[in-house]
């Protein structure tokens, strides 16, 4: 919940939709979470009388349920990223702060897979497998970000490189695009 805050704030005040992309997608993440967790306690449970082969399948729809959220973020994502690419201009400000909240999601990202991708082989869980492969996306799109507000950064300090200031649009899109692949 704190990245998910720390990426809101940082995006509002930098005006980067990569960052609000993200700090969408976090918020969709702890949805995630507690629906896995959910799906994995109901999933546990023994065969009953109303479900004589018990309740595994409910991770499955888990899965399911994850990747229908992901997709209608990339929806937000892609129609706010040709907004401003096609009608309206933003002024994005990479500040370090923009830098630094990436690189704390990457590192924690990069933590929580690892994590889960061990109980996943633990407990061969496929909701817990698939928040896994949530997470690692998560390393790349945020690797992306980063990349945009490079180019932004550039694109103001060198003359005739005006067009690099839309590149965190552009990593908004490209962050769309890697997370429809996987889902």
């Amino acid at each position: 919940m704190l990245l998910t805050a720390f990426k809101l704030i940082v995006g509002l005040m930098t005006n980067s939709l990569g960052i609000l992309a993200e700090a969408a997608h976090s918020g969709l993440d702890l949805v995630a979470a507690v629906v896995t967790l959910v799906a994995v306690n109901v999933s546990a449970r023994p065969p009953d009388l109303g479900h004589h082969y018990g309740h595994g399948k409910v991770e499955n729809l888990s899965a399911l349920f994850e990747t229908v959220l992901l997709l209608v973020t990339c929806a937000w994502i892609i129609y706010e990223s040709f907004q401003r690419l096609v009608f309206r201009s933003v002024q994005v400000d990479a500040s370090i702060w923009a830098f630094v909240v990436m690189l704390v999601s990457i590192i924690i990202d990069y933590s929580r897979s690892g994590v889960l991708s061990r109980a996943a082989k633990k407990f061969k869980s496929q909701a817990l497998e698939a928040d896994a492969l949530h997470f690692r996306t998560d390393i790349w799109s945020s690797s992306v970000v980063i990349l945009g507000l490079i180019l932004v950064r550039l694109g103001e300090s060198l003359p005739g490189f005006h067009l690099m200031t839309q590149a965190d649009s552009v990593a908004a899109l490209t962050v769309a695009g890697i997370v429809i692949y996987v889902s």
